[in-house]
């Protein structure tokens, strides 16, 4: 199952989009978009898709999904029945709307990081959550410059906040988010251009130009998980996008995702993802609309 590709549209009097839905069926199947999603669910319960996260959602929700990043939000069968109404206010914008050197700022690297880590999908957790839905809803009602200012304000808050929870695995998206750590990311770029394969410690830690037990001590230190764990994270992730895309069978998928047999697939995916491959599969295609 592959998600469309959709392009969201401004007026001529705005940079970017702000809306409240009340019909459930709003952009109701897997899809992607190049404009960056902030969503606040005022009234609603349902599924929700984000990359191959799979969760329920419910009143009081706030995401932010980034570009590109496959999604959507099914709601439960009583709302399409009218015996519920569901209320949600999104913000659609792309990241250089207002500039092209904006997020090249000093004073704007916290949100130039948020929004790089939004594109394996943020949840807002704590006070920011509300504050962040108060804002939101300014947006909605605001006009002019103001409307920028609530959505700079917003998303300040979102990265600042000590309570957010990445939602979609490493592994699911190829373009690991960017960090300004130029080690890190030739570790990121080897590791996601040759995963299939066995990564000796001593291969990766030349890739880092350090010694295999400083690499170790490093690589902890930069991402608080082993490179062992961060190793199974991409391969997982990536079977959980093939298992998402159904293009091939379970066993193909596992041997294409860089696991030597079919027991270490099983073990490892399930203790990151908590479910079998199968039941993930299954659970993810019988969630989706027929016309997905």
């Amino acid at each position: 199952m592959r998600p469309r590709y959709i392009k969201m549209s401004n007026d001529a009097a705005h940079s970017f989009s702000v809306r409240q839905d009340r019909e459930p069926y709003i952009n109701n199947y897997w899809h992607y978009h190049p404009e960056i999603e902030l969503i606040h669910f005022q009234d609603g319960h349902g599924m929700q898709f984000i990359g191959d996260s799979v969760r329920p959602f419910s009143p009081g929700d706030v995401i932010l999904v980034g570009s590109q990043l496959p999604h959507y939000w099914r709601f439960d069968e009583r709302y399409f029945d009218k015996d519920a109404h569901a209320d949600v206010r999104v913000a659609h914008f792309c990241d250089n709307f207002w500039g092209a050197h904006f997020l090249d700022l000093p004073e704007n690297r916290p949100l130039k990081h948020i929004l790089e880590q939004a594109k394996r999908g943020l949840q807002v957790l704590g006070p920011e959550r509300d504050a962040v839905a108060y804002l939101l809803q300014k947006m909605v009602y605001g006009d002019g410059a103001k409307r920028i200012i609530y959505l700079i304000e917003a998303l300040t808050l979102i990265a600042d906040s000590h309570q957010t929870q990445v939602l979609s695995s490493v592994g699911f998206r190829q373009d690991i988010y960017s960090t300004e750590d130029e080690r890190l990311k030739a570790i990121y770029a080897y590791t996601m251009e040759h995963f299939k394969r066995k990564i000796p410690l001593e291969e990766i830690a030349e890739v880092a130009c350090i010694s295999p037990h400083s690499f170790c001590r490093y690589f902890k230190s930069s991402t608080r998980k082993t490179y062992s764990q961060f190793l199974m994270e991409v391969k997982v992730g990536h079977a959980c996008r093939l298992l998402i895309e159904n293009r091939q069978s379970i066993k193909q998928l596992c041997f294409e995702s860089g696991f030597n047999n079919f027991t270490s697939f099983h073990k490892y995916f399930k203790r990151i993802t908590g479910k079998s491959p199968l039941h993930y599969q299954r659970e993810y295609v019988a969630k989706q609309p027929e016309y997905a």
